[in-house]
């Protein structure tokens, strides 16, 4: 995976908000690609969450997917926070 790549959530973020199969876009890359910062924007262009997540928590967007609304609850603006990775 690469910077500004489209990524796909594997699984729940809750303090973020974020549910598995969200879409963000990878901002950073993180000791050659184990883990990665990755905003998640909503459609209206405002940023619901910068979180840095494991390489095993995002997969790229393949062929024949489709994008799906949701509203976004109990999420706030997140600022990076490193984890190690």
């Amino acid at each position: 995976m690469h910077e500004l790549e489209s990524v796909v959530l594997t699984t729940d973020l809750t303090e973020y908000g974020l549910e598995r199969g969200d879409v963000g876009t990878i901002v950073l890359i993180h000791r050659g690609g184990k883990g990665y910062e990755v905003e998640f924007v909503a459609l209206d262009g405002e940023t619901v969450a910068v979180a840095s997540v494991l390489a095993s928590q995002v997969r790229s967007v393949v062929g024949r997917e489709i994008a799906h609304a949701r509203p976004v609850t109990g999420a706030q603006l997140s600022l990076p926070r490193y984890s190690g990775v």
